[in-house]
């Protein structure tokens, strides 16, 4: 099946925090306008059709027309199983397999299961700000291991820093971001052994959130960390239908623990957690029959970052950007305005009235940085570009 990724589907009045959502956009700081004229792009959140097998599940669950409690049968185990193995050829037990009612959720209950308050927990900023929330939210202290940006806009890994933070006798846990949002970096197996490597030789734990793992650029491969490291029993994996097949309202994490005594941590925090029935429909339809529209919306994102690339490239020269190598997010440098952070978010938010998110969100290195999500129709993202370009022409 062909999908029309160009087509426009109107989300406004159906509870979509994105479209709908302004009151509590307001609350959390991103924006203070928002009307009936603005363009959303501030989420991790598809305006593009999910995979038709998706949508006849969902449909084949409505009309049962009973919704009771549910249990994850052996099928959405099977399906976690043969989607990982033939993608990555990466074998998973069934009873390696933990549900969680998202991602950000898990990050929370690991930082309550395997740490103590006061520990130290090291992440990497600029990065998705409720890891720092996770952190600091539930009484621990951030160890931030800031990644480097080069001349180029690629970021890095400072390994040296890295290490001396994890020797420390409180740091406890690594909350890693792979790949990396909002930078877009694909981390290289070498990178990932070797931050694997650091952290078992020093006692500490790994959650890798590797959501965005299944949407990467044509040029590029994915490693799922246990994949790289010598070592695995030290890294838990949270893994997403949510991202990848644009179901985030299905509320769908897979967390992977070998280790049995972190499993057992991780799942006594967690308490018992049931998906819904659309959860299990969803997630089985997704991973066996969802490989051609995955296939086909990695392709249209990949001509949707060129065409921004090239269209900043003409239009507002003096932001500096780079194709992540993974995700559908763009780190937007506009610091070559020599303006500050507040007209920046004047001349987006207000004046051109499109929402994104503002860098510092991400931590103190995202100064005179926007962050800019693009899996919606090519037609609003270049409306949105368009807007917002004509109000930095007078500084070109």
């Amino acid at each position: 099946m062909n999908y029309n990724f160009d087509e426009t589907i109107e989300r406004r009045n159906t509870y979509s925090l994105k479209w709908d959502g302004a009151e509590l956009i307001k609350q959390f700081g991103i924006t203070d306008r928002y009307d009936e004229d603005t363009i959303p792009l501030f989420t991790a959140d598809m305006d593009l059709p999910v995979a038709q097998p998706i949508v006849d599940a969902l449909h084949k669950t409505v009309d049962h027309r009973i919704f009771g409690y549910t249990i994850l049968p052996d099928a959405y185990f099977e399906a976690i199983q043969k989607y990982f193995h033939k993608r990555y050829d990466w074998a998973i037990d069934k009873e390696q397999i933990v549900f969680s009612p998202g991602t950000v959720h898990a990050l929370n209950i690991a930082v309550k299961a395997l740490t103590e308050p006061g520990d130290g927990v090291i992440i990497q900023r600029p990065v998705y700000p409720p890891f720092t929330s996770a952190v600091e939210g539930n009484g621990r202290v951030v160890k931030n291991n800031a990644l480097v940006m080069d001349e180029d806009g690629r970021y890095s890994i400072n390994f040296e820093e890295f290490e001396e933070l994890a020797k420390d006798e409180d740091t406890k846990l690594f909350i890693h971001c792979h790949p990396h949002n909002p930078t877009g970096r694909v981390f290289t197996p070498e990178e990932s052994k070797k931050l694997a490597d650091i952290c078992k030789r020093h006692n500490v734990t790994i959650i890798a959130d590797e959501i965005h793992g299944d949407l990467v650029r044509n040029d590029q491969t994915f490693t799922p960390m246990v994949l790289a490291a010598d070592e695995t029993d030290h890294i838990i994996t949270c893994t997403a239908i949510n991202k990848t097949f644009n179901v985030a309202g299905l509320h769908c994490t897979n967390v992977i623990i070998e280790n049995e005594d972190l499993r057992e941590k991780f799942t006594v925090e967690l308490g018992m957690q049931l998906p819904t029935p659309f959860t299990v429909a969803a997630l089985i339809a997704a991973y066996t029959e969802g490989d051609d529209w995955l296939s086909q919306v990695n392709e249209y994102l990949d001509g949707t970052l060129e065409w921004m690339q090239e269209f900043l490239a003409e239009h507002m020269p003096k932001v500096k950007v780079r194709i992540p190598e993974g995700t559908y997010v763009m780190w937007l440098d506009f610091r070559g305005y020599g303006i500050d952070d507040k007209e920046i978010h004047d001349r987006i938010y207000n004046k051109a009235n499109v929402i994104l998110e503002d860098g510092t969100m991400f931590g103190p290195e995202g100064a005179g940085f926007q962050r800019i999500c693009i899996p919606s129709p090519r037609p609003l993202i270049k409306e949105a570009m368009e807007r917002i370009a004509r109000e930095f022409e007078d500084l070109n």
